[in-house]
């Protein structure tokens, strides 16, 4: 009775095994497809990828002859971040013939003034650049001490306002998810918008998006680590 007991457990162990197997492998081969997808061009000629210092090196020529058009590269966070490729990548992605936007970190715990100065200091005044963009993903709970709501609003205004004189031209606003359902810049500020969604269009901002983050991991040759694939709205 026992040794019957003590196959029935084995035969069970081995089944979940395999249903464990068949579960990683289709895992796998869902995420394989996911980090390859991207739209297509017919329906949204205008796509890019956005870069970092995170990202390590980028081939920007690999990435122009993959359909890239621009690319938004990371320049300030808060008041005191400068991403530490910025310049490099800027030159070498012009050098590859692509367009080329500025990225501003938004940091709920620091006053604008702070922030616009940081941004200043890296990104030149230049016609050429893209819009500059505002991402917006970091809440205020962490601040070492509390910022209201109102305050975050209030001094996401005051940026825009520094950056969008220093530039010359209208700010891309980038809330995520969470940062848009706290503080409801899309709805408050009639500014473009630029909103994350892998695989599917976006519609937690309320109203269209510009640019939509479609792959937020996309693999390609012109960089060892994914990439954060881009579309512009036709």
């Amino acid at each position: 009775m026992a040794k019957r007991k003590t196959g029935r457990i084995g035969l069970l162990f081995k089944l979940l095994l395999v249903l464990a197997l068949i579960g990683a492998g289709a895992w796998l081969y869902l995420q394989h497809e996911r980090s390859g997808w991207r739209p297509t061009d017919e329906e949204y000629p205008d796509q890019g990828a956005l870069v970092g210092e995170d990202d390590g090196a980028v081939d920007f020529k690999v990435l122009k002859g993959l359909g890239a058009s621009f690319v938004y590269l990371e320049a300030s966070r808060g008041a005191r971040g400068k991403d530490a490729n910025f310049s490099r990548n800027l030159g070498a992605a012009r050098e590859a013939g692509l367009q080329v936007g500025a990225v501003h970190l938004f940091d709920p715990c620091e006053t604008a003034d702070g922030q616009s100065a940081n941004y200043v200091t890296i990104v030149p005044r230049d016609a050429d650049l893209l819009p500059p963009t505002i991402r917006l993903s970091r809440l205020a709970d962490d601040c070492p001490e509390r910022v209201s709501d109102a305050a975050v609003q209030s001094e996401l205004l005051t940026l825009v306002n520094q950056i969008e004189a220093h530039t010359e031209a209208p700010v891309v606003l980038s809330p995520s998810e969470r940062f848009e359902d706290r503080y409801r810049p899309a709805r408050r500020l009639e500014r473009s918008l630029w909103l994350d969604g892998d695989g599917e269009e976006p519609v937690y901002a309320g109203r269209p998006w510009t640019v939509w983050t479609a792959n937020s991991v996309y693999a390609s040759p012109a960089a060892e680590k994914p990439l954060r694939w881009l579309v512009v709205r036709p």
